[in-house]
């Protein structure tokens, strides 16, 4: 995600890490791992676990959250939602997909497809259109 923190900046996406690890924890990685220093959004303690509660993706016996990456709108509605195995990394490259198919609907009133990338043209949102092209 640090790694394209420029890319989310001219999106206009606001980025936050939440984690359930404490502050200290924290500090700790931001003075001890170079990833780390790459970071230069808002990472969040959520001790309490009522963030990841809320969101569902709290490992109660574990005391821990699933990795889990949220598009919420600016009218506060979550518009994508994905939780990750343990064992699997995010796709950046998807998250901004998903971005930009979001903000390319909300300029032109058009869904896009599977596979849609900017500079592609976008579908028509009409029942009568599905499974035409």
């Amino acid at each position: 995600m640090a790694a394209q923190e420029e890319t989310f900046q001219k999106l206009g996406v606001i980025t936050l890490a939440i984690s359930t690890d404490s502050v200290y924890s924290h500090k700790v990685f931001a003075e001890t791992s170079p990833s780390a220093r790459t970071i230069h959004y808002p990472l969040l303690s959520d001790r309490s676990h009522s963030i990841s509660y809320q969101y569902g993706v709290l490992r109660a016996e574990l005391g821990i959250a699933y990795r889990a990456t949220f598009i919420i709108s600016p009218n506060h509605k979550v518009q994508y939602a994905s939780l990750y195995p343990p064992e699997v990394g995010r796709n950046v490259s998807e998250i901004i997909r998903v971005i930009q198919g979001l903000i390319y609907e909300e300029t032109t009133g058009l869904g896009v497809p599977a596979y849609w990338k900017p500079g592609m043209t976008g579908i028509l949102k009409d029942f009568k259109f599905v499974g035409k092209v």
